[in-house]
């Protein structure tokens, strides 16, 4: 994985961008010391576990005709 000082990924960073798109991952160093790790949109997305909202998850239960509907009285009586 090509390895990029920051000051040279700043002042490259059209070409810094244009490479993660075409070959791959980039490394960008802090000191001589990995810092991050440029990646693009695809690869982000193909590394990304395949997540269902919550909704679907609810949906998919074995109950999908969950009734959920709130008693609108008061559990006990408030003194003033």
């Amino acid at each position: 994985m090509p390895v990029w000082a920051l000051q040279d990924a700043k002042a490259k960073f059209s070409q810094l961008v244009r490479r993660a798109q075409s070959e791959g991952p980039q490394t960008i160093s802090v000191r001589g010391e990995p810092a991050v790790v440029m990646l693009s949109v695809e690869t982000y997305r193909r590394l990304q576990p395949n997540r269902r909202s919550f909704v679907e998850i609810v949906r998919s239960g074995p109950d999908t005709q969950l009734d959920l509907h709130r008693e609108q009285t008061t559990v006990r009586d408030i003194e003033w």
